[in-house]
């Protein structure tokens, strides 16, 4: 299974934010209270960093009339977040920050009851690539080096991830189905977590995005070995991709916002011009280049669209690697 960027981009050809056919229905409805702004997974990680920083736009653009307030409830492999938008009292001021798992955990947990197409497309704001990283004194300075290592301890080499059937055990997954590589995976509920015990050496090796481990690498303690892009990132020129490596393989995490089941086209309207905004600003194009993001501008109708292709894809790639 192939989750290539051409494929995401794909989905959007085309696309553009309408917010000004939006904006005199938008203005109809403001916020009453303050908004929850729940993120699908623990702190420090990339779903973390990018809804902390969209906060930090809107207020200081000073787009909506009531706070956004970010919470972490990354538990169960965002499990946690997909009950609480689907059970919230009040959809309209209900958000959800999502990663790829908003697709995996309620394929993997149907007993939770949750059906993605329910909730409310807002904006889709790009997608991020991951990374295969060591930290400097494994000693490990390339991919055949790190399959060697792996192999070596036969087993007993451990790398950690956030959560389980979601993004980061899906790539290891397939690399390990690859190369016939035994590995112990270690489930985190954030990124951030993730990249704290690479740097402490808790765990051998991760696949965080580069978000979450850019501070590491620049401080000198992370080395990048693979990338799964569909080609090598500007960031890292140096760094191969796994497609390089002869395997059609590449794998990308959505960064999106949604609301809940149940969100008033009015409330809808608003949000979607609100993070329309922020989109569109200086701010969040310079935090996609430095953050190795790629853009994905979508309508209602084609994020719709996308989340069943999606759904489908994720099916087909879990029980290609068992998950």
């Amino acid at each position: 299974m192939n989750l290539t960027k051409r494929l995401f981009i794909g989905m959007a050809a085309g696309a553009a934010f309408t917010s000004l056919p939006l904006t005199a229905f938008a203005q109809d409805w403001q916020p009453k209270r303050p908004i929850d702004f729940t993120i699908m997974a623990g702190p420090g990680g990339g779903a973390d960093q990018i809804a902390r920083f969209v906060q930090a736009v809107v207020e200081a653009n000073d787009l909506t009339n009531r706070p956004l307030v970010p919470t972490n409830r990354g538990g169960g492999s965002g499990a946690e977040a997909l009950l609480h938008l689907k059970d919230t009292r009040d959809a309209d001021h209900t958000l959800m920050v999502t990663l790829n798992s908003f697709y995996t955990t309620p394929i993997r947990q149907e007993a939770l009851g949750v059906d993605i197409e329910t909730f409310t497309p807002i904006t889709m704001m790009g997608v991020d690539p991951f990374v295969l990283w060591v930290h400097k004194d494994s000693g490990i300075t390339t991919f055949e080096e790190y399959v060697a290592k792996v192999k070596e301890m036969d087993g007993e080499f451990v790398m950690g991830g956030t959560g389980s059937g979601q993004e980061d055990s899906i790539v290891i997954a397939y690399m390990a189905g690859a190369y016939g590589l035994k590995i112990k995976y270690i489930p985190y509920d954030g990124g951030g977590a993730v990249a704290k015990d690479l740097a402490g050496k808790q765990i051998m090796a991760t696949v965080n995005n580069p978000s979450e481990a850019k501070g590491f690498y620049e401080a000198g303690d992370f080395v990048p070995l693979l990338a799964f892009s569909d080609a090598r990132m500007d960031a890292y020129p140096d760094v191969p991709t796994l497609k390089e490596k002869g395997h059609d393989f590449s794998y990308y995490n959505q960064r999106a916002i949604v609301g809940a089941p149940g969100m008033s086209d009015e409330a809808a309207a608003y949000y979607r011009e609100v993070f329309g905004k922020v989109y569109d600003s200086a701010e969040w194009q310079d935090y996609l280049a430095s953050e190795s993001m790629s853009p994905l501008p979508m309508d209602e109708a084609q994020t719709r669209a996308y989340w069943t292709t999606q759904v489908q894809n994720h099916r087909k790639l879990l029980a290609e690697i068992g998950g």
